[in-house]
């Protein structure tokens, strides 16, 4: 797959590091990944990747590519003030990304990866008053799941300090009447975040959609449920099935790795 956008100078890969070129690929694969599993909405949304090494600066995507046409090639990489500090596309940022995205990334360094999401299921449950419930064990990984209530199209740059303060130390947000975001020590944990977090919500659409009552695990249940499922109580979930995925798309169409 040919990614129009990028201006074919000098090659990215032999100006950035062999780190950060690692990021690009696999920001670019999750990207892709997204698509693949229907997390998309057109050219919106975003999806960041702190690079390696620095406290201030992040990937993120060009505003106006879909999701399956990124490569590491066409990321953009910009800082926490928005200062565009590398592009080799004909695109911008999108304003909405860089205020999410920069507001997690300077308050939360335990924090690489960050993905914002308007799915159909995930925006659904973002307007439901009971919020994501436990009704089966993928739900019951998001039992401590922040809310942060809309604001309007995040462009304001004071709704950082509300947005980070809602979200917490926690890995997964219901943006209330907006979307999901999940975020993530890494990009395959952060992806594996979403993948669940969007199956707990359609998984919740589809059940109450049943017109018949449900039936509720104790809290006691759901809480030891919970900590089973933490990072490093028994693995770093999404650790393990990325290889997976990458072969996955590599059999589909490698473009993303370019």
């Amino acid at each position: 797959m040919n990614a129009p956008a990028v201006k074919i100078d000098k090659p990215v890969r032999e100006q950035v590091s062999r780190e950060e070129w690692e990021t690009r690929v696999n920001l670019a694969a999750c990207y892709r990944l997204m698509a693949e599993y229907g997390m998309v909405e057109m050219v919106a949304n975003h999806i960041s990747a702190r690079v390696p090494g620095t406290t201030n600066e992040f990937l993120i995507n060009p505003y106006g590519m879909f999701y399956e046409e990124m490569t590491a090639s066409s990321m953009i990489k910009i800082d926490i003030d928005g200062n565009v500090l590398f592009n080799a596309t004909e695109y911008g940022v999108n304003q909405a990304g860089y205020v999410i995205h920069s507001a997690v990334h300077a308050a939360r360094h335990d924090v690489d990866c960050i993905i914002h999401t308007h799915t159909l299921a995930g925006m659904a449950v973002s307007a439901m008053k009971c919020g994501i419930l436990p009704i089966a064990q993928s739900s019951m990984r998001f039992n401590d799941i922040a809310n942060h209530d809309y604001e309007g199209i995040a462009l304001r740059l004071d709704e950082r300090e509300r947005l980070v303060k809602a979200l917490g130390k926690r890995e997964a947000m219901v943006l209330r009447n907006h979307g999901l975001l999940t975020v993530a020590p890494s990009i395959p944990e952060c992806f594996n975040n979403m993948f669940r977090l969007e199956r707990a919500c359609q998984l919740q659409v589809m059940a109450l959609s049943c017109n018949t009552e449900l039936q509720m695990p104790s809290q006691e249940v759901v809480q030891y449920t919970n900590h089973q499922m933490q990072p490093g109580v028994r693995r770093r979930f999404g650790l393990l099935e990325w290889p997976a995925l990458l072969r996955k798309l590599d059999r589909a169409d490698s473009s993303y790795r370019d």
